[in-house]
């Protein structure tokens, strides 16, 4: 009889390690949120494959679409900084606890004016290969007279200056060089002309806000548009941290595990 009973249990044990389930990745304990601003003339869908990654590591993310970008029908002409900010603020204002702010290329200006109107709602600023402005910057004054930018070389204004637009034959080797031409030009057709008030900004920021709040830096080293140089320019001595990608100005097309593994890693600290 002892015999039978060790078998049966022996069985049972069996049976357990034969049903159980494959282990499942553990989220974090206190997953964090991430709002993503996408870069002039893209939109939402530039963070898509990053989108995945963060998700799958367990944490919630935001990447909304600015006015005059993805399928908004606003005409460019009666957009300003000023929508582009409330956009955001009003999705800062919907949340609990506070997020990791990430801004791309010229929206580094963007998220830094949102971080000084809703500092105690943003756990750190995120700058990917971005405007990292002190108060009174903007696009123009930050571009002007800059050399070796592709992006610059062909940037132009529409007839009436309502918008602005880099030559439609510079755009992939300006901005993505390193993502093949055939792919890239699977998104070409969601590239938008870029609303022109929003980049005569003058940048309104505080050092009693914005400036306490935490700032992370990830350049991206093969950069035609932002060159590296003006990058480190940026933000030498006014982050927490810097990181580098060996890539063109979106590395959200052609290295996005590598950016989102990055992002992950400042939303630990």
């Amino acid at each position: 009889m002892k015999t039978y009973l060790l078998a049966l249990v022996a069985i049972g044990l069996m049976s357990c390690k034969q049903a159980a389930p494959k282990e499942k990745k553990k989220s974090p304990e206190s997953p964090t949120t991430f709002v993503l601003v996408h870069s002039a003339w893209l939109g939402s869908w530039q963070w898509s494959a990053v989108k995945k990654e963060i998700e799958n590591a367990g944490h919630r993310v935001i990447a909304p679409d600015l006015p005059g970008h993805g399928n908004s029908t606003i005409p460019a002409g009666d957009i300003t900084m000023e929508d582009y900010v409330q956009t955001l603020t009003q999705i800062l204002d919907s949340q609990t606890e506070e997020v990791v702010l990430v801004g791309h290329s010229f929206n580094g200006i963007t998220v830094s004016r949102v971080a000084e109107l809703r500092p105690y709602k943003v756990k750190s600023i995120v700058y990917l290969t971005a405007f990292l402005l002190p108060q009174g910057g903007s696009f123009f004054k930050a571009v002007k007279g800059v050399e070796g930018s592709l992006a610059v070389e062909n940037f132009y204004l529409s007839e009436d200056q309502t918008q602005a637009l880099v030559k439609e034959d510079k755009i992939h080797e300006a901005f993505a060089h390193d993502t093949p031409l055939e792919t890239f030009n699977q998104v070409a057709s969601k590239i938008v002309p870029e609303p022109a008030a929003p980049l005569s900004y003058e940048l309104e920021v505080s050092e009693e806000r914005w400036g306490k709040i935490p700032k992370y830096y990830i350049e991206c080293t093969e950069d035609r548009a932002i060159s590296i140089s003006v990058q480190r320019s940026m933000y030498e001595g006014r982050v927490v941290k810097s990181f580098s990608l060996k890539s063109s100005h979106t590395p959200n097309f052609s290295m996005p595990d590598q950016l989102a593994k990055i992002l992950l890693e400042i939303a630990a600290q």
